[in-house]
């Protein structure tokens, strides 16, 4: 089911000031997708989360399902949640202590006032989807954390909703369990192939689990597309920022010439992938850590610059400042005057912090993004 937003809008009263927490949001999320909201606390991605749900009453605006307006200012309509055909998992899962495993998740249908027998039938399958058979007759708390959450996932599936929408759910997992359970949700949801909207405030689990990212901020979709486009070809400072560690670089456009933009910034002239700014628009750099090309060995001596490269198109000198050992790499942070790059080495680098590096990065990778 494809979910239209359109104007739509929240304010809150604080303190003697308004707050925007939904400020004229436009938004289409494509049916049988995974569609992940991300941004810092406090943007509105859940207050968007709770409209659709109808958990929330926006100011304005107007939310379609399916193509069946379920809320509108202009015209009056406001169907109840319990009318919508969704399905939500919470970020404390909301899992009845006192009831067990099965019930827990037959609630939804018993609501409804389903015979026993299709119940019986649904919470099963429900339960081996999410593989839990077996676990019936327990109660909900006294499984592990990622257990709980599988229940809360079949809870939610169980009344074979259009859409199933997720408040942050993995944020109460540690590392390694949020990392297993997000690779089972995303198989999961791929299997289903219904509409799926998650909220999260994690870069990679929206990276690993989306088909489609929208970024917000302060209450706007600042901008959306494939984790792939987000991460490797953002237009805004904010979200090349957010979506994971950069380089970020002010620089100014000198000209366009050979296929690439020329900019002057800290690192010198930096010939960067194509850019259709004039002369003299302040941008900004961003380089990810991870297209550093530093040379294979230390240089000798006390400054790089002896012997140039044959090829000494972005190519830049600086001096190791930091190196840190993470497991699989080194994280480094190289200073170019006073200005810091974060790069990554090898596991079996031999640098040293101190030593004078020379790298280089492609133009295909030197990406110009606006304030």
């Amino acid at each position: 089911m494809e979910i239209r937003i359109s104007g739509l809008t929240r304010h809150y009263r604080a303190e003697g000031r308004v707050v925007k927490a939904l400020d004229c949001v436009d938004l289409v999320i494509p049916a049988n997708r995974i569609f992940t909201l991300l941004g810092p606390s406090g943007c509105g991605k859940t207050t968007l989360l709770r409209c659709i749900v109808g958990l929330e009453t926006p100011d304005d605006g107007e939310i379609s399902i399916g193509g069946e307006v379920v809320w509108s200012k202009a015209r009056g309509i406001a169907v109840p949640t319990e009318k919508r055909g969704l399905g939500m998992v919470f970020q404390t899962y909301a899992i009845w202590p006192h009831l067990s495993v099965f019930d827990n998740v037959a609630y939804p249908l018993q609501v409804r006032g389903e015979p026993r027998a299709a119940i019986r039938d649904k919470v099963r399958r429900a339960l081996a989807f999410v593989q839990l058979e077996g676990v019936e007759t327990r109660s909900a708390t006294r499984l592990s954390g990622g257990q709980q959450q599988r229940v809360a996932l079949a809870r939610a599936l169980v009344a074979e909703p259009k859409v199933i929408l997720f408040d942050e759910p993995l944020s109460n997992l540690d590392a390694k369990l949020r990392e297993e359970t997000r690779k089972e949700l995303r198989t999961f949801l791929s299997e289903l192939g219904i509409t799926a909207v998650y909220v999260t405030h994690d870069r990679v689990e929206a990276l690993a689990l989306s088909d489609t990212i929208a970024v917000m901020r302060a209450g706007r979709v600042v901008e959306q597309g494939t984790p792939q486009k987000i991460y490797f070809d953002a237009e805004h400072r904010f979200v090349a920022d957010f979506i994971g560690r950069a380089n970020l670089v002010p620089a100014t456009v000198r000209e366009r010439a050979g296929g690439v933009t020329l900019v002057d910034c800290a690192l010198g002239r930096i010939a960067c992938e194509p850019h259709d700014a004039p002369p003299g628009t302040e941008l900004t750099l961003c380089i990810r850590p991870e297209f550093i090309r530093v040379d294979e060995a230390p240089v000798m001596g006390d400054r790089v610059g002896h012997e140039p490269p044959a090829d000494a198109t972005n190519a830049v000198e600086g001096r190791l400042a930091s190196l840190d050992f993470v497991g699989e790499l080194y994280e480094a942070e190289i200073r170019v005057g006073d200005t810091p790059i974060l790069a990554r080495l090898a596991a079996d680098s031999r640098y040293a912090e101190g030593d004078a590096v020379r790298f280089r990065v492609d133009p295909a990778h030197c990406r110009l993004v606006v304030a």
